[in-house]
């Protein structure tokens, strides 16, 4: 492929992308409120892109090995137990963030 029709599909993909995202913003401008049926499932989204973002660092790939996974995966594990217990995001970046620290210092 030449670099004239790789650019041409990076911009094409760019625009579709950009109209795809925009349409939301521009319906949403459009109308007063969320109807019923599409604000129910829009509030897992938020918690379901958390988890596409964090579980791949705690469970890893195919491309790490094993004994990195292991103080990641406890970390998280106990951060989970704390935000869940506490509700609270500082208390659980701090113990995660400790919890990482004292695992990866043994």
């Amino acid at each position: 492929m030449n670099d004239t029709i790789v650019w041409a599909v990076v911009v094409v993909i760019g625009v579709l992308t950009f109209a795809f995202r925009h349409s939301f913003v521009y319906l949403f401008e459009r109308i007063d409120t969320v109807p019923p049926r599409l604000r129910a499932p829009l509030r897992y989204v938020p918690p379901a892109v958390l988890a596409a973002l964090v579980a791949p660092a705690l469970v890893g790939s195919p491309l790490v090995a094993g004994p990195v996974l292991i103080p990641r995966t406890v970390a998280g594990a106990l951060a989970a137990v704390v935000a869940w217990r506490t509700r609270n995001t500082a208390a659980t970046l701090v113990a995660g963030m400790i919890g990482l620290w004292a695992l990866t210092a043994l």
